[in-house]
Parts: structure tokens; C-alpha cells; sequence
């Protein structure tokens, strides 16, 4: 692959094309987003996200920005910890997911002391030091150049503050994996049809997700970005897996 092509799930493609196509996946599964993610992991995904967060160790009073954070899952659950003296930057770099994330904090009662920002978290419009804790949910794997967005999150965090890195990754067991290969590529495109009448977005998805570091390869990058103590959790044999690092 030469410096001017990435990788669009199992597609090469130029580099400047490759935002655009992930904010047009995003812009088509939006207003479908929430169920799909229910029917797709059984609702599992929303035990993930609870237990990202408590690997956060965020404390009342604490600044947390939480990228990729599409319709505010991660977000209302840091607000809760951080409570009305600390403060959570919701952000995503697609507007439609950003607003439909918005509209449920407002919703569920939660919007005060939470903020709302399209951003890229290859370039983070804050100044150094300004979070305690930076969050991204199923959102690193989209991101062109990982290693510059990790860079950027460096920056942005405090001394002492986390980055938590909640993303799906390798499947350590055989036969899990080959059961998993035929439902991400058979079952889940499928799914987007009948839902969400996008079958070519799930088929996307399920290949990024192929297509994203695993587990110690992503924990190298973190190192390599300035972490220290990196560590991960594999959940479900390596479907998902939690990063945590630490800014000293």
C-alpha cells in the first residue's frame, strides 16, 4: 500500500477519500444505529460500554471527552460518573450521529455540564492538558491515520488522565472465530438489509473490524504514542476488547 492509499474495509482507497466514505456509512446507519447495535450483539454491547467505563476509574468532578461517541451511549454513562461539577464533550465527526446523540442526553436529563463537538480525533481542537480521562468506542478502527489521532489524545489528556479504547478485535479461539467470521459476513449484512436497508454498510463494518490492529498491535501503538502501562481486556475470547493507557 504506498503513504497516498488506506484501507476502506477490505477496499484500498486514496487517503483524502476515506473520511468522506466512513461519514457517508454513518450518515445511511444513523437513524437505525441503536437497534442495529442491540439485534447485532444481543445487547451486549451496552455490558461493554459499562464495563469500559468502569475501567476508566473517572471520578466526580473530572473532565472526560469522549470521541466516536456517535448516539451517547459512553457519554451518559461518563456524565453519571463525573456528575454536575465534572464535564463530558460528547463528539463524533459525523453530525448526524452527533445530533441524534445530542437529542438523547437532552432526552434522558443529562445535559447539564455535557458539551457537544464534530470533531476529528486525528486533530483535537483543545489545548494541552485537558482531560482526565479520553474515551473512544468503536470508533478508532474508521480513524485514517490511528497513530496521528493517537498523538492527538496524548496531548489532550492531563498527567495522571486514561485513554480507554473500547473497539472490536481478534478472536483468540478456532471455532469461535470461524462462527464468527460467517455472522459477520453472512448474518450481519443480512440484518443491515432487512433494518436498516443497507446491507453494503454492515459489510463495511464487519471488515474494518478485520482490518483493525488487534490487541497487542494496538497496545504497541498506544506505547509508541507516549502511554504508559498500557494494558488491555479481552471480553467474549477477543470479540471486543478494552485499551487503557496512562498519561505520566
Amino acid at each position: 500500500m504506498s503513504e497516498n492509499t488506506t484501507h476502506f474495509g477490505f477496499r484500498t482507497v486514496p487517503e483524502h477519500e476515506k473520511a468522506n466514505m466512513v461519514r457517508a456509512v454513518f450518515d445511511s446507519v444513523a437513524g437505525k444505529y441503536d437497534v442495529m447495535n442491540d439485534l447485532m450483539s444481543i445487547g451486549i454491547h451496552r455490558l461493554w460500554k459499562r464495563i469500559a467505563v468502569d475501567l476508566a476509574h473517572v471520578r466526580s468532578g473530572e473532565k472526560v471527552l469522549d470521541l466516536a461517541g456517535g448516539t451517547g451511549d459512553l457519554t451518559a454513562l461518563f456524565r453519571k460518573r463525573v456528575g454536575a461539577r465534572g464535564f463530558v464533550v460528547l463528539s463524533d465527526i459525523n453530525a448526524e450521529m452527533l445530533r441524534r446523540g445530542r437529542d438523547r442526553i437532552i432526552d434522558d436529563g443529562l445535559a447539564e455540564s455535557v458539551a457537544y463537538a464534530q470533531i476529528d480525533a486525528e486533530k483535537l481542537p483543545f489545548p494541552d492538558d485537558s482531560f482526565d480521562c479520553i474515551s473512544i468506542g468503536f470508533g478508532l478502527r474508521n480513524v485514517t491515520h490511528k497513530d496521528k489521532a493517537l498523538n492527538s489524545m496524548y496531548r489532550a489528556l492531563k498527567p495522571g488522565g486514561r485513554l480507554i479504547v473500547l473497539e472490536f478485535s481478534e478472536v483468540h479461539n478456532e471455532l469461535l472465530r470461524k462462527a464468527y467470521d460467517l455472522y459477520s459476513f453472512k448474518v450481519l449484512p443480512f440484518l443491515g438489509k432487512l433494518v436498516a436497508n443497507d446491507a453494503e454498510s454492515y459489510r463495511y463494518l464487519a471488515e474494518s473490524i478485520r482490518m483493525h490492529p488487534n490487541q497487542e498491535k494496538l497496545k504497541a501503538m498506544m506505547e509508541k504514542a507516549g502511554f504508559e502501562r498500557c494494558e488491555y481486556f479481552d471480553l467474549m475470547q477477543g470479540i471486543v476488547a478494552v485499551h487503557r493507557g496512562y498519561k505520566f
